[in-house]
């Protein structure tokens, strides 16, 4: 036998009991477990001070201030080459030599016509001294002693000039030997024995060791730095040893291909193991005594008072800093006042805090 419905009336009052009965348990059963805690997590780290400008550090390479091409004063034909490529020398040493043959002939030469010269002077002398005797004793015209001083003149100056070629061509004969005018390192040679060699052409290529300095590719965010900065080298070879550079050269224009600027740095006290072609590091530090505090944009705030940080108190508070901004950067801001040491300011979100709001600084999110 089939039963009988539930008449509508009974199963629309069963509905609302049991409605009721989900709205008072999803009521709070006791007011003593509502939530108390409102606190808010921050991410919030002390700040400290620092230089303005950190340290920057170029690769470069030791080379000489000087480095010239050394050549022969006279043509000729060379006859020794006496130093190899790396080889060490100092000033006044031979480096090589021509055929001295032609070169003493030439002083030979001179000797002989400075002697000529110096019979016709003596000739000439005695000639006048005679002719100006004659002339005080009525034998001789006037026209003819002027005409003995003139020749004597004449003799006199034949004498210096051959005196002068006589110089010159010892002079020259002194040059067929090529010396170093200073110590240094021979970095590369241009002639052989039986070579033939105009004056002026560069036989040999000498550094001087006396300066070195440290040359370096600069980016140009970094140019005006070089100039104000202090700067130390170290060695790749040894990097305990540390050198005081000062910028002596800096390039006017980029380079086409790499866009730097081209620096030199002398080192003073640059030692013997300071070998030219050794890879050192430009160490670049700012003398300046400017110190900031540098923070990320999203820790400032300015609503139009001025730009304050949040900081938070050793009771969890916020408490509302007025900064003063030394330069805004990419992505950072660099504060020069306001803040101290140790201060732990709110680095994300601060545009959102309110002051007095408790919160919960944590140094990183954990997700």
């Amino acid at each position: 036998m089939r039963g009988r419905s539930p008449h509508p009336d009974f199963l629309r009052a069963i509905a609302i009991a049991g409605l009721a009965a989900m709205l008072a348990g999803c009521g709070p059963a006791d007011s003593s477990q509502a939530p108390q805690d409102q606190t808010r997590t921050v991410l919030a780290r002390p700040v400290a001070f620092q230089p303005r400008f950190g340290e920057r550090s170029l690769v470069g390479v030791i080379q000489t201030r000087v480095e010239s091409g050394i050549g022969f004063r006279v043509a000729g034909k060379v006859a020794k080459r006496l130093v190899n490529v790396g080889d060490v020398v100092h000033e006044g040493d031979a480096l090589a030599t021509l055929d001295e043959i032609d070169l003493g002939l030439q002083v030979e030469q001179a000797e002989a016509e400075r002697a000529a010269a110096t019979a016709a002077r003596a000739q000439t002398d005695a000639e006048f001294r005679r002719a100006e005797r004659l002339s005080k004793e009525g034998w001789t015209t006037a026209s003819a002693l002027d005409t003995r001083r003139a020749a004597m003149e004449e003799a006199k100056g034949r004498l210096l000039r051959a005196e002068r070629a006589l110089d010159l061509a010892r002079n020259a004969s002194s040059y067929a030997v090529l010396r170093a005018d200073a110590d240094g390192v021979i970095t590369s040679t241009a002639v052989e024995p039986g070579q033939v060699v105009q004056p002026g052409f560069a036989a040999i290529r000498l550094a001087r060791t006396a300066e070195k300095e440290a040359v370096v590719a600069i980016p140009e965010s970094s140019v005006e730095r070089a100039r104000t900065s202090k700067a130390v080298v170290t060695l790749w070879s040894n990097a305990n040893a540390r050198y005081e550079a000062t910028l002596r050269e800096l390039s006017p224009a980029a380079d086409a291909a790499t866009r730097t600027y081209l620096a030199k740095f002398t080192i003073p006290t640059a030692g013997p193991e300071v070998q030219l072609g050794m890879t050192a590091t430009v160490t670049l530090t700012d003398p300046s005594p400017d110190r900031v505090i540098q923070l990320p944009l999203t820790a400032v705030v300015d609503q139009g008072t001025g730009p304050f940080v949040w900081t938070v108190n050793a009771d969890g508070k916020l408490a509302a800093k007025p900064i003063t901004v030394a330069a805004y950067e990419a992505k950072d801001v660099l504060v020069s006042a306001g803040l101290t040491e140790g201060d732990r300011v709110v680095l994300i979100g601060a545009q959102k805090l309110d002051a007095g709001v408790l919160v919960r600084a944590v140094d990183q999110f954990s997700f």
